[in-house]
């Protein structure tokens, strides 16, 4: 529930929200100088909400150390001019102390990753949430990418004071937008599948949305939504039909060129990532080829953008 305590916040979390990928150095260790250079140009460019070490950025293949290195990195090269939003999960008693950690570390709220158990069920992911809203006692949004949880539970966890809202990665947007009339403005939604499905859930009531893509190309995005702010459609659908090609190149098999597609493009920028770890895919010359021909536009226009200011 957005109460006095969260709801300045709620409205911070108003805006473009990147996934800042996770760079890897030659050892496969996280180079956090290669991170602060990208952060430092994202903020430059006027992202101002930062969700490091989430799924994009490889969440699952971090160590609990090695997130709240990112963590603090992050709060200390960017300081308190930005909202930073840390991803928690797995294990609750794990979730719990790495809320706590992250907390300390300089995160303003913690995102509950998906939950990745067997034998889910909606009894079982409330006492799950509650357990984390309970005691961690600061804004939690919830990220929902499967049926579990579902609407009916998120709308009975709506009215927890320290939930501030939902991720919401599903592609049902007729979905989205009941349980956002449902809730009656309870909580703050947010669209989840980034700028391919933007537009559209802004129009069914989303507060705003994440990007990955936003990595590569953040004055394209933040176009994008100040037109869906200005409810200027035609100009937010010219936005978004330039990022498309990255998008839908991340979208393959399943959206499994996600992560190595936004990690390759960065090297067009001058920053080395590494390789993702495993089990993430890498690409093949031939890809790499395409994905070259793919970004020419579109880091021209980035460009463009850059250099109106």
């Amino acid at each position: 529930m957005i109460t006095p305590r969260t709801e300045a916040l709620a409205r911070r979390l108003a805006n473009v929200q990147v996934i800042p990928a996770t760079a890897f150095d030659a050892s496969g260790g996280v180079a956090l100088e290669t991170m602060q250079r990208h952060w430092e140009q994202l903020v430059e460019a006027g992202i101002r909400v930062f969700v490091p070490g989430a799924g994009s950025a490889e969440f699952h293949s971090l160590t609990d150390e090695e997130l709240l290195a990112v963590i603090r990195a992050a709060r200390r090269t960017l300081g308190d001019s930005i909202t930073l939003v840390a991803p928690i999960g797995r294990a609750l008693k794990s979730a719990q102390r790495l809320a706590a950690e992250c907390l300390e570390a300089g995160a303003d709220a913690l995102l509950v990753m998906p939950l990745d158990f067997p034998y889910l069920s909606d009894t079982g992911a409330r006492r799950y949430y509650e357990a984390l809203l309970d005691s961690v006692e600061a804004p939690l949004l919830i990220y929902k990418k499967d049926d579990i949880p579902s609407h009916d539970l998120l709308l009975a966890l709506s009215d927890h004071p320290w939930l501030v809202g939902v991720k919401y990665a599903q592609p049902d947007v007729a979905g989205f937008q009941r349980i956002v009339e449902q809730d009656a403005g309870r909580s703050a939604w947010y669209c989840g599948l980034a700028e391919r499905y933007a537009p559209y859930f802004h129009l069914a009531g989303a507060a705003s949305y994440t990007s990955g893509a936003g990595n590569i190309c953040p004055r394209i995005t933040l176009k994008l939504f100040q037109a869906l702010l200005e409810g200027n459609w035609n100009e937010a659908l010219r936005w978004q039909r330039a990022l498309l090609p990255i998008e839908y190149h991340r979208a393959q098999e399943k959206n499994s060129y996600n992560v190595t597609t936004l990690k390759y493009a960065l090297r067009h920028l001058g920053l080395d990532f590494g390789p993702p770890r495993p089990p993430q895919r890498c690409l093949t010359d031939s890809e790499i080829a395409k994905l070259d021909e793919l970004l020419d536009p579109i880091l021209k226009l980035e460009k463009e953008l850059a250099a109106q200011v």
